[in-house]
Protein backbone atom coordinates (compact mmCIF):
# COMPACT_ATOMS: atom_id res chain seq x y z
CA UNK A 1 0.00 0.00 0.00
CA UNK A 2 1.42 3.55 -0.95
CA UNK A 3 1.45 5.86 1.51
CA UNK A 4 1.76 10.18 1.55
CA UNK A 5 4.46 11.84 2.27
CA UNK A 6 5.19 15.86 2.57
CA UNK A 7 7.34 16.89 -0.12
CA UNK A 8 9.76 19.37 1.08
CA UNK A 9 10.19 21.65 -1.98
CA UNK A 10 6.77 22.46 -2.92
CA UNK A 11 4.42 21.64 0.35
CA UNK A 12 2.40 19.33 -1.22
CA UNK A 13 1.73 15.44 -0.71
CA UNK A 14 3.72 12.95 -2.93
CA UNK A 15 3.14 9.14 -3.31
CA UNK A 16 5.96 7.11 -1.54
CA UNK A 17 8.12 5.20 -3.27
CA UNK A 18 7.09 1.54 -3.56
CA UNK A 19 9.83 0.19 -1.69
CA UNK A 20 9.15 2.40 1.16
CA UNK A 21 7.17 0.02 3.09
CA UNK A 22 9.06 -2.85 2.02
CA UNK A 23 12.04 -0.71 3.56
CA UNK A 24 9.78 -0.25 7.00
CA UNK A 25 8.82 -4.19 7.14
CA UNK A 26 12.95 -5.41 6.27
CA UNK A 27 13.70 -2.72 9.38
CA UNK A 28 11.38 -4.18 11.90
CA UNK A 29 12.19 -7.97 11.08
CA UNK A 30 15.79 -7.25 11.44
CA UNK A 31 15.29 -5.74 14.69
CA UNK A 32 12.73 -8.67 15.48
CA UNK A 33 14.85 -11.00 14.69
CA UNK A 34 17.80 -9.51 16.72
CA UNK A 35 15.94 -8.94 19.95
CA UNK A 36 13.94 -12.28 20.10
CA UNK A 37 16.62 -14.37 19.55
CA UNK A 38 18.31 -12.33 22.14
CA UNK A 39 15.49 -11.75 24.63
CA UNK A 40 12.93 -14.86 23.91
CA UNK A 41 9.86 -14.01 22.12
CA UNK A 42 8.03 -12.92 25.06
CA UNK A 43 10.86 -11.03 26.34
CA UNK A 44 10.64 -7.93 24.45
CA UNK A 45 8.31 -5.27 23.87
CA UNK A 46 6.77 -4.34 20.62
CA UNK A 47 7.93 -0.43 21.24
CA UNK A 48 11.01 -1.79 21.94
CA UNK A 49 11.42 -3.59 18.51
CA UNK A 50 9.72 -0.37 17.01
CA UNK A 51 12.72 2.01 18.50
CA UNK A 52 15.23 -0.48 17.55
CA UNK A 53 14.23 -0.55 13.94
CA UNK A 54 14.26 3.18 14.08
CA UNK A 55 10.22 4.30 13.27
CA UNK A 56 9.13 7.16 14.70
CA UNK A 57 5.78 5.88 13.87
CA UNK A 58 5.15 4.16 17.12
CA UNK A 59 2.71 1.86 15.76
CA UNK A 60 4.60 0.88 12.90
CA UNK A 61 5.06 -2.76 14.01
CA UNK A 62 1.22 -3.33 14.57
CA UNK A 63 0.84 -1.64 11.27
CA UNK A 64 2.41 -3.93 9.61
CA UNK A 65 2.30 -6.88 11.36
CA UNK A 66 -0.33 -6.67 14.24
CA UNK A 67 0.47 -8.30 16.99
CA UNK A 68 3.51 -10.26 18.39
CA UNK A 69 2.31 -13.32 16.87
CA UNK A 70 1.74 -12.09 13.27
CA UNK A 71 5.11 -10.28 13.92
CA UNK A 72 7.00 -13.86 14.55
CA UNK A 73 5.25 -15.46 11.85
CA UNK A 74 6.80 -12.59 9.38
CA UNK A 75 10.16 -13.58 11.06
CA UNK A 76 9.46 -17.08 9.93
CA UNK A 77 7.69 -16.30 6.26
CA UNK A 78 10.85 -14.62 5.45
CA UNK A 79 12.93 -17.56 5.91
CA UNK A 80 10.71 -20.16 4.94
CA UNK A 81 10.94 -18.77 1.54
CA UNK A 82 14.67 -20.08 1.53
CA UNK A 83 13.84 -23.23 2.52
CA UNK A 84 10.53 -24.17 0.71
CA UNK A 85 12.76 -24.26 -2.81
CA UNK A 86 16.01 -25.96 -1.27
CA UNK A 87 13.60 -28.85 0.05
CA UNK A 88 11.37 -29.35 -2.75
CA UNK A 89 14.86 -29.47 -4.78
CA UNK A 90 16.06 -32.37 -2.15
CA UNK A 91 12.40 -34.41 -2.33
CA UNK A 92 12.65 -33.78 -6.43
CA UNK A 93 16.27 -35.57 -6.47
CA UNK A 94 14.44 -38.49 -4.23
CA UNK A 95 11.65 -38.98 -5.92
CA UNK A 96 13.63 -39.04 -8.99
CA UNK A 97 16.25 -42.31 -7.36
CA UNK A 98 13.09 -44.10 -7.57
CA UNK A 99 14.05 -45.52 -4.01
CA UNK A 100 12.73 -45.38 -0.59
CA UNK A 101 15.26 -43.99 1.51
CA UNK A 102 14.77 -42.87 5.05
CA UNK A 103 17.66 -40.87 5.57
CA UNK A 104 17.23 -39.00 2.51
CA UNK A 105 14.39 -37.91 3.47
CA UNK A 106 15.85 -36.97 6.81
CA UNK A 107 18.40 -35.34 4.82
CA UNK A 108 15.34 -33.12 3.28
CA UNK A 109 13.91 -32.30 6.37
CA UNK A 110 16.95 -31.01 8.13
CA UNK A 111 19.45 -29.56 5.62
CA UNK A 112 16.60 -26.86 4.31
CA UNK A 113 16.96 -25.72 8.09
CA UNK A 114 20.54 -25.97 8.80
CA UNK A 115 21.25 -23.95 5.71
CA UNK A 116 20.41 -21.05 7.93
CA UNK A 117 23.43 -21.28 10.06
CA UNK A 118 25.43 -19.64 7.53
CA UNK A 119 22.84 -17.38 6.28
CA UNK A 120 23.79 -13.22 7.96
CA UNK A 121 20.76 -11.98 6.94
CA UNK A 122 19.03 -13.34 10.18
CA UNK A 123 19.51 -17.36 9.68
CA UNK A 124 20.90 -17.92 13.10
CA UNK A 125 18.51 -15.57 14.74
CA UNK A 126 15.49 -17.22 12.79
CA UNK A 127 16.73 -21.21 14.07
CA UNK A 128 16.64 -19.88 17.67
CA UNK A 129 13.39 -17.93 17.34
CA UNK A 130 11.56 -20.76 15.30
CA UNK A 131 13.30 -23.16 18.19
CA UNK A 132 11.08 -21.49 20.44
CA UNK A 133 7.98 -20.92 18.87
CA UNK A 134 7.72 -24.59 17.38
CA UNK A 135 8.35 -25.98 21.22
CA UNK A 136 4.79 -24.89 21.77
CA UNK A 137 2.23 -27.43 20.52
CA UNK A 138 -0.38 -24.60 19.08
CA UNK A 139 2.33 -23.14 16.90
CA UNK A 140 4.02 -26.64 15.82
CA UNK A 141 0.51 -27.29 14.04
CA UNK A 142 1.52 -24.17 11.88
CA UNK A 143 4.73 -26.09 10.34
CA UNK A 144 2.42 -28.60 8.48
CA UNK A 145 -0.25 -26.79 6.21
CA UNK A 146 -2.08 -29.79 5.76
CA UNK A 147 -4.51 -27.98 2.89
CA UNK A 148 -1.64 -26.48 1.08
CA UNK A 149 -0.26 -28.93 -1.52
CA UNK A 150 2.28 -27.05 -2.76
CA UNK A 151 4.01 -26.82 0.89
CA UNK A 152 7.11 -28.70 0.91
CA UNK A 153 6.59 -30.22 4.72
CA UNK A 154 3.26 -31.39 3.63
CA UNK A 155 4.88 -33.39 0.49
CA UNK A 156 7.67 -34.63 2.75
CA UNK A 157 5.21 -35.87 5.02
CA UNK A 158 3.39 -37.52 2.66
CA UNK A 159 6.58 -39.21 1.36
CA UNK A 160 7.01 -40.69 4.91
CA UNK A 161 3.61 -41.92 5.08
CA UNK A 162 5.03 -44.67 2.97
CA UNK A 163 6.94 -46.11 5.49
CA UNK A 164 6.30 -45.08 8.65
CA UNK A 165 3.73 -47.06 10.12
CA UNK A 166 0.19 -45.71 10.67
CA UNK A 167 0.61 -45.56 14.60
CA UNK A 168 3.66 -43.51 14.36
CA UNK A 169 2.04 -41.07 12.70
CA UNK A 170 -1.45 -41.12 14.80
CA UNK A 171 -0.70 -41.69 18.80
CA UNK A 172 3.07 -42.12 18.73
CA UNK A 173 4.03 -39.17 17.43
CA UNK A 174 7.25 -40.40 15.72
CA UNK A 175 7.59 -37.28 12.87
CA UNK A 176 6.80 -34.79 15.39
CA UNK A 177 9.04 -35.49 18.43
CA UNK A 178 11.93 -35.64 15.15
CA UNK A 179 10.92 -32.55 13.30
CA UNK A 180 10.82 -30.86 17.15
CA UNK A 181 14.19 -32.18 18.04
CA UNK A 182 15.38 -31.01 14.61
CA UNK A 183 14.85 -27.70 15.21
CA UNK A 184 16.08 -27.80 19.36
CA UNK A 185 19.41 -28.88 18.08
CA UNK A 186 19.71 -26.21 15.12
CA UNK A 187 18.71 -23.48 17.71
CA UNK A 188 20.82 -24.73 20.50
CA UNK A 189 23.97 -24.55 17.46
CA UNK A 190 22.80 -21.38 16.46
CA UNK A 191 23.02 -19.79 19.85
CA UNK A 192 26.65 -21.29 20.54
CA UNK A 193 29.77 -19.64 19.22
CA UNK A 194 30.17 -19.98 15.47
CA UNK A 195 32.49 -22.28 13.87
CA UNK A 196 34.20 -22.43 10.54
CA UNK A 197 32.17 -25.78 9.74
CA UNK A 198 28.79 -27.22 10.68
CA UNK A 199 28.99 -30.20 8.43
CA UNK A 200 29.59 -32.91 10.90
CA UNK A 201 27.37 -31.23 13.01
CA UNK A 202 24.24 -31.32 10.47
CA UNK A 203 25.73 -34.68 9.17
CA UNK A 204 25.23 -36.24 12.60
CA UNK A 205 21.86 -34.36 12.70
CA UNK A 206 21.01 -36.38 10.01
CA UNK A 207 21.56 -39.80 11.64
CA UNK A 208 19.78 -38.86 14.52
CA UNK A 209 16.50 -37.91 12.64
CA UNK A 210 16.60 -40.95 10.63
CA UNK A 211 17.39 -42.74 13.55
CA UNK A 212 14.05 -41.36 15.56
CA UNK A 213 12.34 -41.80 12.14
CA UNK A 214 13.06 -45.10 12.06
CA UNK A 215 12.44 -46.05 15.82
CA UNK A 216 10.00 -49.65 16.33
CA UNK A 217 7.85 -49.26 19.26
CA UNK A 218 9.04 -51.48 21.66
CA UNK A 219 6.83 -54.54 23.37
CA UNK A 220 5.86 -52.26 26.73
CA UNK A 221 4.75 -50.21 24.44
CA UNK A 222 2.99 -51.78 21.71
CA UNK A 223 0.73 -53.42 24.83
CA UNK A 224 0.10 -49.92 26.10
CA UNK A 225 -1.20 -48.93 22.45
CA UNK A 226 -3.37 -52.35 22.36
Amino acid sequence: MLTRQMDATTGTKRRASPGTANDTRDRILRAAEELFAAKGIDGVSLREINRAARQNNTGAVQYHFGDRDGLVRGVIAKHRRDSEPRRHALLDQYEEAGQEDLRALAAALVLPIAAKLADPNGGREYLQIAGEYYSRPASFAELVPQRDPHSSMERWNRLLDRMIPREGRTVLRTRAAAIRFTFGELARRAAARRTRDDRLFTSHLIDLVTALLSTQPSEPTQRLLQ
